[in-house]
């Protein structure tokens, strides 16, 4: 069974204005994401870990890509087995269109927690390690919901790893897990099988960049 440990204080993520003389930023969020404490939810061996940015959550501007950010709070290796995102229409379960995600051009990526070029630090509550996935083609309308699924592999090092996880007053996503089944199969036309909880586990942003 899984277990919540202790909430610490997360920094924020912040976005830089633009002021006349200063550039652009290259990347903004495309929803407000998580905003303040995680806490922790362990083994994740053989789970398919379901978030949902709902088209409620948008902020209003339109961009050609999205990038998904997973945070960790501990482990040393994730072994992914697959990633999609399904889109929705808006307060509907139908999926109308699968976007496959990578990590390093791979949908089954290995993410070495422990490598200094991945995690500065070692994962905490208090310093979660942040992974950017590769950008999608994915452009994202308040028209629709947008479910990112991602399976963790039935191995001892998924055992292990640990979440960072928000609950829905942190957060502008809702989420839930099953374990036991690869849900990063399902095609255009069949529903998402799963309710969202009060909780996302890992994701943390999405962004235009």
């Amino acid at each position: 069974m899984k277990l919540a440990f202790k909430i610490a204080t997360l920094a924020l993520m912040t976005i830089v204005v633009s002021q006349p003389g200063v550039a652009a930023p290259t990347a903004v969020n495309l929803a407000r994401g998580v905003i303040g404490p995680v806490s922790a939810d362990s083994d994740w061996a053989n789970y398919s870990v379901f978030n949902i940015i709902p088209g409620s959550a948008l902020l209003p501007a339109a961009y050609p890509k999205s990038v998904f950010y997973l945070g960790f709070t501990g482990g040393s290796e994730a072994e992914i087995g697959n990633m999609v995102v399904y889109t929705t229409a808006r307060g509907s379960s139908t999926i109308t269109a699968v976007t496959p995600v990578t990590r390093g051009g791979s949908s089954s990526p290995t993410i070495d927690l422990a490598s200094p070029s991945v995690c500065a630090v070692a994962p905490s509550t208090s310093t979660p390690c942040i992974v950017r996935l590769d950008p999608t083609t994915l452009a994202m309308s308040p028209a629709s919901d947008y479910y990112l699924v991602v399976f963790f592999v039935s191995d001892t090092n998924n055992a292990s790893i640990i979440a960072a996880q928000a609950n829905s007053s942190q957060s502008s996503f809702a989420g839930t897990y099953v374990g036991g089944t690869n849900y990063t199969q399902l095609t255009v036309g069949e529903a998402i099988p799963v309710s969202m909880g009060t909780s996302t586990n890992f994701l943390m942003y999405v962004m235009s960049d």
